[in-house]
């Protein structure tokens, strides 16, 4: 099940959410340039939570301190349906809760929510020495604050069904709810230092994502509301 657009409109321009996406984008073209040299700026910029955790055992191997490697790792992926996958959800979800919360308070939401992200990856599996990247920790905090501000929203997925691309319409309590039962089942299953999907980043960011947010919404913004069209599945 892929979301491919919402029916939410919004009041401001998200010029945040698409700064984002731009410099997301301009990396990865980068990182297409540096190619084959890419294992070792993985290795110094991507986040690393034995670095964090343990900095001792892997001193002069990071080319920033390791809390600073939280922050670049959000605008490298490892590959480009990584990048893809990340910047479609951020397209289609970013752009509201920026609105919601503003531009200032949004970008301090987004890094927070990735913080987030890494230090329950690195509470997880202190020992781990495999390079977390990708800007998904912090879009999983933008899908927990969607949640909370609009779960009734009308979201456009399609499921993939052979060769046919079937759309259909889903209330974002369904789409984001699934999308975390499937991110919480994962991490609960899978080995945290395995190499893969950062599956507890995720959790950790949707969670504080959640949390953050009726400290940075707009006095205006309800929890729960507006209701929308009606669909399939309320």
């Amino acid at each position: 099940m892929i979301p491919i657009s919402d029916d939410n409109p919004t009041r401001t321009t998200p010029f945040v959410t698409w700064a984002i996406i731009l410099a997301c984008v301009v990396v990865y073209v980068w990182e297409l340039r540096v190619g084959s040299a890419m294992g070792p700026v993985y290795w110094h910029y991507g986040f690393t939570p034995r670095s964090l955790m343990s900095p001792q055992l892997d001193a002069g191997n990071p080319a920033l301190p390791p809390a600073a490697t939280i922050f670049t790792s959000m605008f490298l992926h490892g590959g480009f349906w990584h990048l893809a996958g990340n910047m479609l959800y951020l397209w289609i979800f970013g752009n509201n809760i920026e609105d919601a919360m503003g531009h200032a308070r949004f970008i301090v939401f987004y890094l927070v929510s990735g913080v987030a992200a890494a230090l329950t990856m690195a509470f997880m599996d202190p020992s781990s020495t495999v390079p977390m990247v990708g800007a998904s920790g912090a879009i999983s905090g933008v899908l927990g604050a969607y949640m909370l501000l609009y779960p009734r929203a009308r979201v456009t997925v399609v499921v993939p069904l052979l060769i046919i691309l079937y759309p259909f319409r889903l209330s974002a309590v369904w789409v984001v709810g699934a999308w975390f039962a499937m991110q919480l089942f994962a991490a609960t299953v899978s080995t945290p230092d395995s190499p893969g999907v950062a599956w507890w980043a995720h959790v950790g960011g949707f969670l504080a994502g959640a949390a953050l947010t009726p400290f940075l919404k707009s006095a205006s913004v309800p929890f729960f509301g507006p209701k929308f069209s009606r669909g399939p599945w309320g």
